[in-house]
């Protein structure tokens, strides 16, 4: 890959996940304390990037797979969004706040799986390339935190009119991307590939199948963190949350660097292992900080283990989907694990975290608390089961290098 091929595709995916990084951090934070939203419907919000991961992938890598350019796609599905953020923004009741939000994900999520197919369609060798191009995410991620911050965005609904100008700037910047052509263009298609079916051919790989079901299933505690974390740390009064939150993505851009490195020395499952054991650690250590003590290094180390947590579970797996998909089917299948992954897994479990949040909460006079070691202490011995029972199961097949 060219220097300058390299920079534009990193561009592309620094401005998509400046978008999802400007709200999504802290939605939490100002859905509890300004829009005064109880625990369930906060943990249904976050749960609308589950619904979009589950309507919209599938079709999106259909359409890209066989009739439209992804570059072009990816540029209507973010202007699209540009103005349903803006929508968002103005809105203050559940009952249209929820809805608006859905529509947007649903045009938001589909884009991952096309800045990955696109992405993975001009690297000559994506063992090595793909990770240092998605380090750029994690960029993003650091650069719309600390703007968030800068603005004192956490708690008003600036923080989706920051992302609603990002989506504007990163929908016409799509249409300057290298041009992507749909791979089965002119072929018949049928209901099966309509709906996405041709992928599921896949599981009948017994290692393809038990890294999908427990991809679904990792999904489900880790929702947790993206729910609370950021309440967790308002609650506590600690300044700048959102800022400090992004030691978190500094560490996507080291793991994502060692990724390459560490892939051929402990192989698929070593990586998917230690990335779950990575949760559980996280979650138990949040779980046993206690503010009265001088404890703050447990907090600070547990966001600065994201980069094994997230990049060691997604970006493995979509290099994994990957090296096993055709290329006719590349995009269904990344459209597939983004449905159980970002889809079925994150929708349920932003669910159980909004549930399990509401059920460790008491009034305390005007005050809204939370029993935070208890509200971390149900992902940490759910992920490190997981952790546990992948091991168990899981066969490796070594990515290979594509030179």
């Amino acid at each position: 890959m060219s220097p300058l091929l390299f920079s534009r595709l990193a561009l592309m995916v620094f401005l998509h996940y400046f978008v999802w990084g400007a709200w999504y951090v802290t939605m939490g934070t100002y859905l509890n304390e300004k829009l005064h939203f109880p625990g369930e419907q906060i943990g249904l919000a976050y749960g609308t990037t589950a619904i979009g991961a589950l309507v919209s992938p599938f079709l999106a890598g259909i359409s890209a797979d066989r009739f439209f350019a992804t570059q072009r796609l990816l540029a209507a599905l973010h202007l699209v969004g540009a103005g349903l953020l803006l929508l968002v923004s103005t809105l203050t009741t559940f009952s249209l706040f929820y809805p608006a939000l859905i529509a947007y994900t649903i045009s938001y999520m589909a884009g991952h799986g096309l800045t990955n197919s696109l992405t993975l369609h001009h690297s000559k060798n994506p063992g090595r390339e793909f990770p240092l191009v998605m380090m750029m995410g994690s960029v993003g991620w650091i650069c719309s935190g600390l703007v968030v911050s800068w603005l004192q965005f956490e708690k008003t609904e600036g923080m989706f009119q920051l992302a609603s100008t990002a989506a504007l700037i990163m929908g016409l910047y799509s249409l300057t991307l290298p041009h992507t052509p749909p791979k089965g263009a002119g072929e018949s298609v049928s209901l099966r590939t309509v709906l996405g079916l041709d992928a599921l051919t896949l599981m009948k790989d017994r290692s393809f199948a038990v890294f999908i079901i427990c991809s679904f299933l990792v999904c489900i505690p880790l929702s947790f963190y993206f729910a609370w974390m950021n309440a967790f740390m308002n609650e506590l009064s600690i300044p700048n949350a959102a800022a400090k939150m992004t030691i978190g993505q500094v560490s996507d851009v080291i793991f994502l660097m060692l990724l390459p490195l560490l892939l051929p020395k402990i192989g698929v499952k070593g990586i998917l292992v230690v990335g779950m054991i990575a949760w559980a650690v996280r979650f138990g250590l949040f779980s046993a900080f206690d503010a009265q003590r001088d404890a703050a290094w447990m907090l600070f180390l547990g966001i600065a283990v994201h980069g094994m947590c997230y990049d060691f579970i997604f970006v493995m797996g979509r290099m994994y989907v990957d090296s096993r998909a055709s290329a006719q089917i590349r995009g269904a299948a990344q459209g597939l694990h983004a449905f159980v992954t970002l889809g079925a897994g994150m929708f349920i479990g932003s669910w159980l975290s909004g549930v399990v949040g509401q059920h460790y909460t008491q009034q305390a006079g005007s005050q809204t608390v939370h029993n935070w070691q208890a509200i971390w202490l149900i992902p940490a011995v759910l992920s490190g089961a997981l952790a546990v029972l992948f091991a168990l199961l899981f066969r490796d097949r070594v990515v290979a290098s594509q030179d």
